[in-house]
């Protein structure tokens, strides 16, 4: 049975080889090298806590053996699993110190690069550069020696550091040789994941949009091939990100939906990173109350929302609090650990600035304006980004016109829409325009500022409106307000919107995965709301869950306690914060007196009905467009768990 495993994994077949790893762990026949191996497969198939709960297991069992370097290895997984998938760092933390132990008075092994990995990022992410430095300089050391792996993440490491020191130039170069480094194709597919997506994750946040977009469609190709675990679900992200700044926003939300699903059996609070990007997507197709569903999902989430909720604010005329909502954002930054802008730095501050400078002049804070725009162009001069550039200029422009000074800010504003053009950023461009005709119509340009104006708008509504209508041979599943536009097979129809619909639209998305009824019936939004309704983390705990979220807990309070015997005000901020986080993770499982939340007779209830809704939603399919109703007949799988299962020799790619 474990030699099958091993054969199935080699051929990619994760989900037999972890079917067969956890049949064999449950009769007793694997020890820590097979506990190894089922964390591995288990993390290709998406299920996390599989992953960690195995790693665990492994490390304890290379300690009964005696064999601490193995033991420390599987610490370091542990280790680096919650910190890219969990972002809890208090836990990461613990695990390393674990790690450490074991490998005390042992020569330089490869645990040892990993270590200085996991080590680098915890204190990058963490806001930490000066204490980052000296681990990505031995990651890279002993990765060099030990395992290329380890040397190729531990390079992109010290780039980012270089990059956020101020050193953009060589750190921007070192990038680009890790990435074609990786390119050949030597390294295992986790550690391809990683160099790729942390280097796109550092040109996004240094606005190097150019760059960004084309190591994006690298790793996009690289990724329907090779990616494993939460890595494709990351790359949509990124591609959601390029697609609106590229006005194509339409196209983006879907990609950020598609990501948000991806994502859900990896990630906890990093899932706010998918549905934060959607919020700003949602603000430039001026869907306000869509973009608040998604911050504010984001913020349960435990990730920051701002600049986005402010906006949010400012878009419904509540200027007074939205400058509120961003001077505290300003003041107390946010110490959620981020790969694209790592708290205590210029580049987290960057985007609170340009919503400050717009939402200030709003507000008549014309002082508080000016020094936001002066402190943002100081950080675009730093990193010389040219979109960073174009927004310090575009909030220049807006000081000025709110000092009167006409001439002045239309220079600005028209120099501002060049810059956005420049860098391919249509709204941006756009909303510069706007400004350019409100400059103009001060001077006494008002034929000009028309023109001006209408070019501007034309834009916007074309952001605005911007799903677009499937192409010839296209597969579209995909809700227009009270109605869906399907096409399959080359014939589109429009069918009114049911809930069995919804469960369809949910299930296209996702092909191949299996998704129980308890989460499409939580999903299930009111009349009005977006198709894919944005709720919490995920379904209820199970058993394994509940166990891992409260040895979690034991590691965060461990780590406060250290905290405070150190004096590390911020690390035991930090730590009380994961630690509510995962309490009310716990506290949506387990009711009162700490009885588990009874799910057996809702689950029946939800099986019965998602099934009897998705076959109603068949049937009236089937009047409208007969080969699609027969197609779903074959494919929808209905139970417990439901799955939309579609031929592999021919499966139908669907734009949801």
């Amino acid at each position: 049975m474990i030699e099958q495993a091993r054969e199935a994994a080699g051929r990619g077949e994760w989900e037999q080889a972890r079917d067969l790893l956890m049949q064999a762990d449950a009769e007793g026949l694997v020890g820590p090298a097979e506990l190894a191996m089922l964390g591995e497969v288990a993390y290709a198939t998406g299920r996390l806590d599989v992953t960690i709960d195995t790693w665990e297991r492994a490390c304890a069992g290379y300690v009964e053996l005696g064999d601490q370097v193995a033991a420390a290895g599987a610490a370091v997984r542990v280790a680096l699993h919650l910190l890219f998938d969990t972002a809890l760092m208090a836990p990461v933390r613990g695990w390393l110190a674990r790690a450490e132990r074991l490998l005390e008075g042992q020569p330089d092994t490869p645990p040892h690069a990993w270590l200085a990995v996991v080590r680098t990022y915890e204190r990058l992410l963490g806001g930490d550069f000066e204490g980052a430095q000296p681990w990505a300089r031995r990651a890279i050391e002993l990765g060099a020696a030990l395992d290329p792996a380890a040397a190729a993440i531990g390079r992109v490491a010290d780039a980012r550091l270089r990059i956020l020191g101020g050193d953009v130039e060589q750190g921007l170069a070192l990038l680009d040789e890790v990435g074609v480094s990786v390119s050949s194709g030597d390294l295992d597919p986790l550690a391809t994941g990683v160099v790729y997506c942390e280097l796109v994750c550092t040109l996004q946040g240094l606005a190097q949009y150019d760059s960004a977009e084309e190591w994006t469609e690298t790793m996009e190709r690289w990724s329907k091939a090779g990616a494993i675990g939460s890595l494709h679900g990351r790359c949509r992200v990124h591609r959601a990100e390029i697609l609106r700044l590229r006005g194509a926003c339409g196209e983006a939300e879907r990609e950020a939906l598609g990501a948000f699903e991806e994502l859900r059996p990896y990630l906890r609070r990093e899932l706010g990173w998918p549905l934060s990007e959607l919020g700003r997507i949602r603000l430039h197709r001026g869907d306000i109350g869509g973009a608040e569903e998604a911050l504010v999902a984001a913020h349960r989430a435990g990730w920051d929302p701002q600049p986005g909720l402010a906006l949010v604010q400012l878009a419904r005329g509540e200027a007074a609090e939205a400058a509120a909502s961003i001077r505290e954002a300003l003041e107390r930054p946010s110490r959620v650990p981020s790969k694209e802008r790592p708290p205590d730095s210029d580049l987290q501050r960057a985007p609170l600035l340009e919503a400050q400078v717009e939402i200030d002049i709003a507000a008549g804070d014309i002082e508080r304006a000016r020094t936001a725009a002066a402190e943002l162009m100081r950080i675009a001069g730093r990193f010389g980004s040219k979109a960073l550039g174009a927004g310090a200029t575009l909030a220049e422009a807006r000081v000025r016109h709110a000092d009167g000074d006409a001439a002045g800010a239309e220079r600005l504003f028209s120099e501002a829409a060049r810059r956005w053009t420049e860098v391919g950023a249509p709204y941006e461009a756009a909303i510069s325009r706007l400004g350019l005709a409100e400059a103009l119509r001060s001077g006494g340009g008002v034929q000009q500022a028309d023109l001006e104006e209408r070019a501007a708008r034309a834009v916007l509504d074309t952001i605005e409106a911007s799903p677009e209508q499937p192409g010839t041979g296209e597969n579209v599943f995909r809700r227009e307000g009270d109605y869906w536009c399907v096409a399959f097979d080359g014939h589109t129809v429009r069918v009114r919107d049911l809930k069995g619909v919804r469960y369809l639209a949910r299930l296209l998305a996702s092909p191949g995965r299996e998704l129980h009824v308890l989460d499409l019936v939580a999903e299930e939004g009111q009349p009005g709301a977006h198709p894919m309704a944005l709720g919490d983390a995920g379904e209820l705990l199970d058993a394994r869950a509940k166990d891992a979220y409260r040895r979690r807990l034991a590691e965060i309070d461990e780590d406060i306690q250290q905290a405070d015997v150190v004096g590390d005000a911020e690390r035991a901020a930090q730590a009380e914060t994961e630690r509510e986080f995962l309490v009310r993770e716990l506290a949506r499982a387990v009711g009162l007196g700490g009885r588990d939340r009874r799910a057996g007779v809702a689950s029946e209830r939800a099986r019965a009905g998602v099934t009897r809704a998705i076959r109603q939603a068949i049937a009236r399919l089937a009047k409208h467009h007969s080969g699609l109703a027969e197609h779903l007949q074959r494919t929808v799988r209905t139970g417990t768990y439901c799955a939309y299962m579609p031929d592999p020799r021919a499966p139908a790619d669907w734009h949801t």
